[in-house]
Parts: C-alpha cells; structure tokens; sequence
C-alpha cells in the first residue's frame, strides 16, 4: 500500500485529474453550484477523491444553498482533520482528509446540526459510493 502523505507531486498529478489536483493538493475551490455531488440525494458514502477514505455519510448532507456539497458531521472523528486557513484576507477553518492531507473545502459555525457547524466540501474532493440496494 502506497502511502499517500509521501507521494511526490508528479505521482499525486497522475493519480488525479487536473481540477482535482487543484482543489485536493492545491487548495483551490471550484465554482459554486458547478460540482457533481451539490445537489445529489442518493443515500451512500463520500470518499476522498485521493485515497478513498471515508469522509462523510448521506444521512449528514443537507441543501445549505451555498453551492457546494454541505454536511454537517464527518463519517467518524478522525475522518477529517482542521486546520486555520488566513488565506484570500479570511480567515477560516480548512478541512483535510485526516488520511492524505488533501484540501477538502472548510467547516463554518452556521450548520442546522447539533454542533451547528457546516462543512462546505469540493465535489472535486470527493468520490461517490452509493448504497447497496437489496435485491
């Protein structure tokens, strides 16, 4: 098994398409409301586009109208790791997959959940599992 914190940035572009190595390994950000999964309603699991950690659950998305996918918990604790982001004269709270390290997007205090918070995630980040439908 490869691991993923130690590969070179030659390796991550390959394993990765252009606008997900910009937003995963770049730290970018895609346009509001043109990402795959803003509006998916499928029950499943979101993954880390980069190694395919399990990040977040369906039963966790909402429509917060921001244009990205929105949650308002990770799948587990440690499914994700935070970091302070000053960056573009803000200042924030970033999301990483606790995993690789790879930018997922950034967690607000505005979420209609328990804990009131909102993580706004890249549909770039992530990859899509849907649930198994019994037979």
């Amino acid at each position: 098994m490869t691991d993923d914190r130690r590969m070179s940035d030659e390796e991550w572009r390959r394993r990765l398409t252009p606008e997900q190595y910009r937003v995963l390994r770049e730290g970018g950000t895609e346009r509001a409301f043109t990402g795959k999964y803003d509006t998916n309603k499928q029950a499943g699991e979101y993954h880390c586009a980069a190694c395919g950690q399990t990040l977040f659950e369906s039963r966790d998305k909402y429509d917060s109208g921001s244009g990205w996918p929105s949650f308002t918990a990770p799948a587990h604790g440690e499914s994700v790791a935070t970091r302070r982001d000053t960056g573009h004269g803000m200042v924030r709270t970033e999301v990483l997959c606790a995993s690789c390290e790879s930018h997922l997007g950034h967690v607000f205090p505005d979420g209609p959940g328990p804990d009131g918070l909102r993580y706004c995630i890249n549909s770039a980040a992530l990859d899509f599992e849907p649930e198994d439908k019994p037979a």
